[in-house]
């Protein structure tokens, strides 16, 4: 089991690498991103194995929901930065799906 220090350790790395996604969604870097999402995926993971079932109080407990707030904040900015690449993405593969359609129902021109 992890100690409550632990967990704010983790939680702050997890506030850190939110604002480096931030950072790389903003510079349309998708693999740094992916690459990010991946060691934040393992953070979390590590805290639901090992986390103290102890409820925090005080400062600690403080630190705990800012450094949520945080990566929430990041989370929408991510979102609102990714969603337009997302359609656009989503946009190109049914436009590629509707012409291998085509082609396969009327052959290449």
């Amino acid at each position: 089991m992890m100690t409550i220090q632990d967990v704010l350790s983790v939680y702050a790395a997890m506030a850190d690498l939110t604002e480096k996604m931030v950072q790389a969604a903003t510079r349309s870097d998708w693999d740094a991103l992916v690459l990010l999402e991946q060691r934040c995926a393992a953070h979390a993971q590590a805290l639901r194995e090992q986390e103290t079932l102890q409820p925090m109080r005080g400062a600690d407990r403080e630190r705990k929901i800012e450094l949520i707030r945080q990566m929430l904040n990041a989370d929408r900015q991510i979102r609102d930065l990714t969603m337009p690449w997302m359609a656009q993405l989503s946009k190109l593969i049914n436009s590629t799906g509707t012409e291998r359609r085509v082609v396969n129902a009327y052959g290449s021109v």
